[in-house]
Protein backbone atom coordinates (compact mmCIF):
# COMPACT_ATOMS: atom_id res chain seq x y z
CA UNK A 1 0.00 0.00 0.00
CA UNK A 2 2.83 2.40 0.90
CA UNK A 3 4.47 1.69 -2.50
CA UNK A 4 1.23 2.43 -4.34
CA UNK A 5 0.77 5.68 -2.40
CA UNK A 6 4.34 6.77 -3.22
CA UNK A 7 3.84 6.00 -6.89
CA UNK A 8 0.59 7.98 -6.92
CA UNK A 9 2.30 11.00 -5.36
CA UNK A 10 5.10 10.90 -7.92
CA UNK A 11 2.58 10.72 -10.76
CA UNK A 12 0.67 13.64 -9.29
CA UNK A 13 3.82 15.73 -9.07
CA UNK A 14 4.77 14.86 -12.65
CA UNK A 15 1.40 15.92 -14.02
CA UNK A 16 0.96 19.05 -11.89
CA UNK A 17 4.45 20.50 -12.40
CA UNK A 18 3.87 21.68 -16.01
CA UNK A 19 0.59 23.30 -14.97
CA UNK A 20 2.35 25.05 -12.10
CA UNK A 21 5.13 26.18 -14.47
CA UNK A 22 2.60 27.57 -16.92
CA UNK A 23 0.73 29.38 -14.19
CA UNK A 24 3.97 31.08 -13.15
CA UNK A 25 4.71 32.04 -16.75
CA UNK A 26 1.18 33.40 -17.15
CA UNK A 27 1.78 35.66 -14.16
CA UNK A 28 5.05 36.84 -15.70
CA UNK A 29 3.17 37.54 -18.93
CA UNK A 30 0.60 39.74 -17.20
CA UNK A 31 3.40 41.60 -15.41
CA UNK A 32 5.22 42.07 -18.74
CA UNK A 33 2.10 43.54 -20.31
CA UNK A 34 1.72 46.07 -17.52
CA UNK A 35 5.35 46.98 -16.93
CA UNK A 36 6.82 46.73 -20.44
CA UNK A 37 4.07 46.99 -23.04
CA UNK A 38 1.80 49.57 -21.42
CA UNK A 39 4.50 52.28 -21.13
CA UNK A 40 5.49 51.76 -24.78
CA UNK A 41 1.88 51.82 -25.93
CA UNK A 42 1.09 54.93 -23.90
CA UNK A 43 4.07 56.69 -25.49
CA UNK A 44 2.53 55.93 -28.90
CA UNK A 45 -0.79 57.51 -27.96
CA UNK A 46 -2.67 54.39 -26.92
CA UNK A 47 -5.28 55.07 -24.22
CA UNK A 48 -5.61 52.96 -21.10
CA UNK A 49 -9.13 52.02 -22.17
CA UNK A 50 -7.90 50.64 -25.50
CA UNK A 51 -5.09 48.78 -23.75
CA UNK A 52 -7.42 47.21 -21.20
CA UNK A 53 -9.98 46.22 -23.83
CA UNK A 54 -7.25 44.62 -25.93
CA UNK A 55 -5.99 42.37 -23.15
CA UNK A 56 -9.21 41.72 -21.24
CA UNK A 57 -9.20 37.97 -20.60
CA UNK A 58 -6.12 37.39 -22.78
CA UNK A 59 -3.79 34.55 -21.76
CA UNK A 60 -0.83 33.01 -23.52
CA UNK A 61 -1.46 30.81 -26.56
CA UNK A 62 0.77 27.82 -25.86
CA UNK A 63 -0.04 26.22 -29.22
CA UNK A 64 1.87 28.76 -31.32
CA UNK A 65 5.20 27.72 -32.90
CA UNK A 66 8.70 28.85 -31.93
CA UNK A 67 7.91 29.66 -28.31
CA UNK A 68 10.65 29.87 -25.70
CA UNK A 69 9.18 30.16 -22.19
CA UNK A 70 11.31 32.17 -19.73
CA UNK A 71 14.24 30.19 -18.38
CA UNK A 72 14.16 27.56 -21.11
CA UNK A 73 16.96 27.14 -23.70
CA UNK A 74 16.39 28.03 -27.33
CA UNK A 75 16.78 25.23 -29.83
CA UNK A 76 15.53 24.32 -33.27
CA UNK A 77 12.63 21.87 -32.94
CA UNK A 78 13.53 18.60 -34.61
CA UNK A 79 10.00 17.98 -35.78
CA UNK A 80 9.56 21.33 -37.51
CA UNK A 81 8.87 20.91 -41.21
CA UNK A 82 7.76 23.38 -43.86
CA UNK A 83 7.47 23.27 -47.64
CA UNK A 84 11.14 24.21 -48.08
CA UNK A 85 12.18 21.18 -46.03
CA UNK A 86 10.31 18.69 -48.18
CA UNK A 87 9.77 18.58 -51.90
CA UNK A 88 9.24 22.17 -53.11
CA UNK A 89 6.67 20.79 -55.52
CA UNK A 90 4.20 20.36 -52.67
CA UNK A 91 3.88 24.13 -52.50
CA UNK A 92 2.29 24.04 -55.96
CA UNK A 93 -0.42 21.47 -55.40
CA UNK A 94 -3.02 21.50 -58.15
CA UNK A 95 -5.90 22.53 -55.91
CA UNK A 96 -4.18 25.66 -54.59
CA UNK A 97 -2.88 26.76 -58.00
CA UNK A 98 -6.11 26.15 -59.90
CA UNK A 99 -8.31 27.59 -57.17
CA UNK A 100 -6.27 30.81 -56.96
CA UNK A 101 -6.29 31.06 -60.76
CA UNK A 102 -10.01 30.45 -61.25
CA UNK A 103 -11.13 32.87 -58.55
CA UNK A 104 -8.46 35.35 -59.66
CA UNK A 105 -10.01 35.56 -63.12
CA UNK A 106 -13.41 36.27 -61.59
CA UNK A 107 -11.93 38.97 -59.39
CA UNK A 108 -10.09 40.45 -62.38
CA UNK A 109 -13.43 40.93 -64.11
CA UNK A 110 -15.28 42.12 -61.00
CA UNK A 111 -12.64 44.70 -60.04
CA UNK A 112 -11.30 45.60 -63.47
CA UNK A 113 -11.65 49.36 -62.98
CA UNK A 114 -9.93 49.40 -59.57
CA UNK A 115 -7.16 47.09 -60.75
CA UNK A 116 -6.53 49.21 -63.85
CA UNK A 117 -6.35 52.39 -61.79
CA UNK A 118 -3.98 50.90 -59.21
CA UNK A 119 -1.77 49.44 -61.94
CA UNK A 120 -1.53 52.88 -63.55
CA UNK A 121 -0.72 54.53 -60.22
CA UNK A 122 1.83 51.99 -58.98
CA UNK A 123 3.17 50.18 -62.03
CA UNK A 124 2.32 46.84 -60.40
CA UNK A 125 0.43 44.52 -62.79
CA UNK A 126 -3.10 43.59 -61.82
CA UNK A 127 -2.31 39.88 -62.15
CA UNK A 128 0.39 40.15 -59.47
CA UNK A 129 -1.92 41.97 -57.04
CA UNK A 130 -4.59 39.33 -57.63
CA UNK A 131 -2.18 36.44 -57.08
CA UNK A 132 -0.98 37.87 -53.74
CA UNK A 133 -4.55 38.49 -52.63
CA UNK A 134 -5.46 34.93 -53.53
CA UNK A 135 -2.46 33.41 -51.80
CA UNK A 136 -2.84 35.44 -48.62
CA UNK A 137 -6.56 35.12 -47.91
CA UNK A 138 -8.27 33.31 -50.77
CA UNK A 139 -9.55 36.70 -52.00
CA UNK A 140 -10.95 37.39 -48.56
CA UNK A 141 -12.72 34.04 -48.23
CA UNK A 142 -10.36 32.35 -45.74
CA UNK A 143 -11.54 32.77 -42.13
CA UNK A 144 -9.06 34.58 -39.87
CA UNK A 145 -9.94 33.57 -36.34
CA UNK A 146 -6.97 34.23 -34.05
CA UNK A 147 -7.06 37.13 -31.61
CA UNK A 148 -4.27 39.44 -32.75
CA UNK A 149 -3.44 40.61 -29.23
CA UNK A 150 -3.13 37.08 -27.92
CA UNK A 151 -0.93 36.02 -30.84
CA UNK A 152 1.32 39.07 -30.81
CA UNK A 153 1.38 39.20 -27.03
CA UNK A 154 2.40 35.56 -26.78
CA UNK A 155 5.09 35.85 -29.44
CA UNK A 156 6.32 39.19 -28.12
CA UNK A 157 6.68 37.73 -24.66
CA UNK A 158 8.25 34.37 -25.46
CA UNK A 159 9.14 33.68 -29.08
CA UNK A 160 12.48 33.38 -30.83
CA UNK A 161 11.79 36.84 -32.38
CA UNK A 162 10.38 38.60 -29.36
CA UNK A 163 11.58 42.12 -30.23
CA UNK A 164 10.01 41.90 -33.69
CA UNK A 165 6.64 40.79 -32.35
CA UNK A 166 6.73 43.31 -29.53
CA UNK A 167 6.97 46.10 -32.11
CA UNK A 168 4.08 44.53 -34.01
CA UNK A 169 2.04 44.34 -30.81
CA UNK A 170 2.50 48.06 -30.18
CA UNK A 171 1.44 48.75 -33.78
CA UNK A 172 -1.67 46.60 -33.31
CA UNK A 173 -2.61 48.67 -30.28
CA UNK A 174 -2.22 51.83 -32.38
CA UNK A 175 -4.57 50.33 -34.96
CA UNK A 176 -7.12 49.59 -32.26
CA UNK A 177 -6.75 53.11 -30.84
CA UNK A 178 -7.51 54.57 -34.28
CA UNK A 179 -10.70 52.48 -34.47
CA UNK A 180 -9.97 50.85 -37.81
CA UNK A 181 -11.84 47.66 -36.92
CA UNK A 182 -13.90 46.44 -33.96
CA UNK A 183 -12.37 42.98 -33.51
CA UNK A 184 -8.71 42.70 -34.43
CA UNK A 185 -8.29 39.11 -35.63
CA UNK A 186 -5.13 37.80 -37.23
CA UNK A 187 -3.36 34.77 -38.58
CA UNK A 188 -1.31 32.56 -36.23
CA UNK A 189 1.63 34.87 -37.08
CA UNK A 190 -0.23 38.11 -36.34
CA UNK A 191 -1.01 39.16 -39.94
CA UNK A 192 -4.14 41.23 -40.54
CA UNK A 193 -6.90 41.50 -43.09
CA UNK A 194 -7.25 40.33 -46.66
CA UNK A 195 -3.68 41.22 -47.73
CA UNK A 196 -2.33 39.78 -44.45
CA UNK A 197 -0.30 42.83 -43.49
CA UNK A 198 1.62 42.79 -40.24
CA UNK A 199 0.46 45.71 -38.07
CA UNK A 200 3.51 47.87 -38.85
CA UNK A 201 2.94 47.29 -42.57
CA UNK A 202 -0.68 48.34 -42.19
CA UNK A 203 0.37 51.62 -40.58
CA UNK A 204 2.87 52.27 -43.37
CA UNK A 205 1.34 50.87 -46.55
CA UNK A 206 -2.44 50.50 -46.22
CA UNK A 207 -4.32 52.74 -48.66
CA UNK A 208 -7.85 53.92 -49.33
CA UNK A 209 -8.92 52.41 -52.64
CA UNK A 210 -12.64 53.16 -52.63
CA UNK A 211 -12.50 56.85 -51.75
CA UNK A 212 -14.30 56.70 -48.39
CA UNK A 213 -11.36 58.23 -46.54
CA UNK A 214 -10.39 55.03 -44.69
CA UNK A 215 -7.96 52.19 -45.39
CA UNK A 216 -10.06 49.12 -44.57
CA UNK A 217 -8.14 45.97 -45.51
CA UNK A 218 -10.67 43.83 -43.63
CA UNK A 219 -13.88 44.59 -45.51
CA UNK A 220 -12.99 46.67 -48.58
CA UNK A 221 -11.75 44.80 -51.64
CA UNK A 222 -10.77 48.07 -53.30
CA UNK A 223 -8.67 49.05 -50.28
CA UNK A 224 -7.06 45.61 -50.32
CA UNK A 225 -6.10 45.98 -53.98
CA UNK A 226 -4.74 49.51 -53.48
CA UNK A 227 -2.78 48.48 -50.38
CA UNK A 228 -1.07 45.50 -52.05
CA UNK A 229 -0.13 47.63 -55.06
CA UNK A 230 1.23 50.42 -52.87
CA UNK A 231 3.25 47.96 -50.77
CA UNK A 232 4.98 46.47 -53.82
CA UNK A 233 5.58 49.86 -55.40
CA UNK A 234 7.17 51.18 -52.22
CA UNK A 235 9.42 48.11 -52.08
CA UNK A 236 10.84 48.83 -55.52
CA UNK A 237 8.64 47.16 -58.13
CA UNK A 238 10.08 48.08 -61.55
CA UNK A 239 7.23 49.04 -63.84
CA UNK A 240 7.36 47.44 -67.28
CA UNK A 241 9.46 44.46 -66.24
CA UNK A 242 8.23 40.92 -65.71
CA UNK A 243 8.90 38.88 -62.57
CA UNK A 244 10.75 36.12 -64.45
CA UNK A 245 10.69 33.30 -66.99
CA UNK A 246 10.86 29.53 -66.72
CA UNK A 247 13.96 28.37 -68.60
CA UNK A 248 16.00 25.38 -69.71
CA UNK A 249 19.47 25.34 -68.11
CA UNK A 250 21.94 23.18 -70.08
CA UNK A 251 23.94 20.64 -68.05
CA UNK A 252 27.14 22.60 -68.66
CA UNK A 253 25.87 25.63 -66.77
CA UNK A 254 26.46 25.32 -63.04
CA UNK A 255 23.48 25.55 -60.72
CA UNK A 256 25.87 27.28 -58.32
CA UNK A 257 25.45 30.46 -60.43
CA UNK A 258 22.13 31.04 -58.68
CA UNK A 259 21.45 34.17 -56.67
CA UNK A 260 20.64 37.89 -56.85
CA UNK A 261 24.31 38.73 -56.28
CA UNK A 262 25.35 36.88 -59.46
CA UNK A 263 23.15 38.73 -61.91
CA UNK A 264 24.04 39.53 -65.50
CA UNK A 265 22.17 40.97 -68.49
CA UNK A 266 19.52 38.54 -69.67
CA UNK A 267 21.13 38.54 -73.11
CA UNK A 268 24.23 37.03 -71.47
CA UNK A 269 22.20 34.19 -69.97
CA UNK A 270 20.74 33.62 -73.43
CA UNK A 271 24.19 33.59 -75.04
CA UNK A 272 25.24 30.89 -72.57
CA UNK A 273 22.51 28.66 -73.96
CA UNK A 274 19.68 29.31 -71.48
CA UNK A 275 16.34 29.38 -73.31
CA UNK A 276 12.72 29.91 -72.33
CA UNK A 277 10.72 26.70 -72.03
CA UNK A 278 7.98 28.27 -74.14
CA UNK A 279 10.34 28.40 -77.12
CA UNK A 280 9.78 32.15 -77.42
CA UNK A 281 12.75 34.53 -77.16
CA UNK A 282 13.20 36.73 -74.14
CA UNK A 283 11.34 40.04 -74.64
CA UNK A 284 13.52 42.58 -76.40
CA UNK A 285 13.13 45.18 -73.65
CA UNK A 286 14.42 42.66 -71.07
CA UNK A 287 17.63 41.67 -72.86
CA UNK A 288 19.84 44.51 -71.63
CA UNK A 289 18.40 44.42 -68.13
CA UNK A 290 19.76 42.30 -65.30
CA UNK A 291 18.41 38.84 -64.58
CA UNK A 292 19.27 36.17 -62.03
CA UNK A 293 19.33 32.40 -62.14
CA UNK A 294 16.84 30.92 -59.68
CA UNK A 295 16.62 27.16 -59.10
CA UNK A 296 14.45 26.57 -56.00
CA UNK A 297 15.07 22.81 -56.04
CA UNK A 298 18.48 22.91 -57.66
CA UNK A 299 18.64 20.38 -60.50
CA UNK A 300 15.59 18.64 -59.03
CA UNK A 301 12.97 20.99 -60.41
CA UNK A 302 12.08 23.88 -62.72
CA UNK A 303 14.62 26.66 -63.32
CA UNK A 304 14.04 30.35 -63.88
CA UNK A 305 15.69 33.57 -64.91
CA UNK A 306 14.09 36.16 -62.64
CA UNK A 307 14.18 39.94 -62.50
CA UNK A 308 14.50 42.34 -59.55
CA UNK A 309 10.70 42.19 -59.26
CA UNK A 310 10.97 38.60 -58.05
CA UNK A 311 12.87 39.84 -55.02
CA UNK A 312 10.25 42.54 -54.44
CA UNK A 313 7.74 39.70 -54.12
CA UNK A 314 10.09 38.17 -51.55
CA UNK A 315 9.80 41.38 -49.54
CA UNK A 316 6.13 40.46 -49.13
CA UNK A 317 7.05 36.96 -47.98
CA UNK A 318 10.68 35.84 -47.76
CA UNK A 319 10.12 32.41 -49.34
CA UNK A 320 11.40 31.72 -52.86
CA UNK A 321 8.45 29.40 -53.33
CA UNK A 322 5.97 32.07 -52.28
CA UNK A 323 7.33 34.53 -54.83
CA UNK A 324 7.33 31.85 -57.49
CA UNK A 325 3.74 30.88 -56.67
CA UNK A 326 2.59 34.49 -57.00
CA UNK A 327 4.36 35.02 -60.31
CA UNK A 328 3.10 31.73 -61.71
CA UNK A 329 -0.52 32.19 -60.64
CA UNK A 330 -0.47 35.74 -61.95
CA UNK A 331 0.66 34.45 -65.35
CA UNK A 332 -2.05 31.81 -65.30
CA UNK A 333 -4.70 34.43 -64.51
CA UNK A 334 -3.71 36.76 -67.34
CA UNK A 335 -2.06 34.60 -69.97
CA UNK A 336 -3.62 31.20 -69.40
CA UNK A 337 -0.30 29.39 -69.09
CA UNK A 338 -0.25 25.82 -67.81
CA UNK A 339 1.86 24.01 -65.26
CA UNK A 340 5.63 24.42 -65.11
CA UNK A 341 7.46 22.55 -67.83
CA UNK A 342 10.12 21.31 -65.41
CA UNK A 343 9.09 18.57 -63.02
CA UNK A 344 9.76 18.59 -59.28
CA UNK A 345 12.02 15.73 -58.24
CA UNK A 346 11.47 13.42 -55.30
CA UNK A 347 13.58 15.30 -52.79
CA UNK A 348 12.93 16.28 -49.21
CA UNK A 349 12.18 14.32 -46.08
CA UNK A 350 14.72 16.37 -44.12
CA UNK A 351 14.29 18.05 -40.76
CA UNK A 352 15.37 21.61 -40.27
CA UNK A 353 18.03 20.34 -37.90
CA UNK A 354 19.43 18.08 -40.66
CA UNK A 355 19.90 21.04 -42.97
CA UNK A 356 21.38 23.15 -40.15
CA UNK A 357 24.08 20.53 -39.59
CA UNK A 358 24.91 20.54 -43.30
CA UNK A 359 25.10 24.32 -43.21
CA UNK A 360 27.45 24.22 -40.24
CA UNK A 361 29.74 21.81 -42.05
CA UNK A 362 29.76 24.03 -45.15
CA UNK A 363 30.56 27.11 -43.05
CA UNK A 364 33.51 25.27 -41.51
CA UNK A 365 34.75 24.65 -45.05
CA UNK A 366 34.57 28.36 -45.86
CA UNK A 367 31.19 28.58 -47.61
CA UNK A 368 28.69 31.40 -47.13
CA UNK A 369 25.34 29.67 -46.56
CA UNK A 370 23.50 32.80 -45.49
CA UNK A 371 23.21 31.71 -41.87
CA UNK A 372 22.92 28.40 -40.07
CA UNK A 373 19.14 28.40 -39.79
CA UNK A 374 18.04 25.12 -41.37
CA UNK A 375 16.54 26.95 -44.35
CA UNK A 376 17.80 25.89 -47.81
CA UNK A 377 17.91 29.35 -49.38
CA UNK A 378 19.88 30.20 -52.49
CA UNK A 379 23.17 30.65 -50.61
CA UNK A 380 22.83 27.21 -49.07
CA UNK A 381 21.76 25.65 -52.39
CA UNK A 382 24.70 27.03 -54.31
CA UNK A 383 27.13 26.24 -51.49
CA UNK A 384 26.02 22.62 -51.75
CA UNK A 385 26.62 22.82 -55.50
CA UNK A 386 30.12 24.23 -55.02
CA UNK A 387 30.91 21.53 -52.46
CA UNK A 388 29.67 18.89 -54.88
CA UNK A 389 31.81 20.30 -57.69
CA UNK A 390 34.88 20.50 -55.46
CA UNK A 391 34.47 16.89 -54.36
CA UNK A 392 33.90 15.49 -57.84
CA UNK A 393 30.17 14.96 -57.49
CA UNK A 394 27.54 16.03 -60.04
CA UNK A 395 26.18 19.32 -58.70
CA UNK A 396 22.49 19.23 -57.77
CA UNK A 397 22.43 22.30 -55.49
CA UNK A 398 19.86 20.95 -53.06
CA UNK A 399 20.12 19.17 -49.69
CA UNK A 400 19.49 15.44 -49.90
CA UNK A 401 19.29 12.72 -47.27
CA UNK A 402 22.46 11.03 -48.54
CA UNK A 403 24.50 14.14 -47.72
CA UNK A 404 23.88 13.87 -43.96
CA UNK A 405 26.69 11.36 -43.48
CA UNK A 406 29.14 13.30 -45.67
CA UNK A 407 28.37 16.86 -44.57
CA UNK A 408 28.81 16.83 -40.80
CA UNK A 409 30.38 19.58 -38.64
Amino acid sequence: MRWILTLFCLMLLATSAPAQDRAAVERQFQSWLQNTIWPQAKAKGVSQRTFQNAFDGITLNWGLPDLVPPGRPRKTPKTQKQAEFGSPGRYFNAGSVRGATSMGRKMAHRHSDTLARVETETGVPARIILAIWGRESGYGQVPIRHNAFQVLGTKGFMSTRSSYFTAELIAALQIAEAGHVANLNSSWAGALGQPQFMPTSFLTYARDGDGDGRADIWRSEADTIASIGHYLAQHGWVAGRDWGFEVNVPPGISCALEGPDQGRPIRDWASMGITRVSGRPFPAHELAAEGYLMMPAGRNGPAFVVTPNFYVLKDYNTSDLYALFVGHVGDRIQYGVGDFSGRWGKVGGLYRSDIARMQQALVQQGHDVGGVDGLPGYKTRRSIGRWQEATGRPPTCFPEAGMKSRLKP
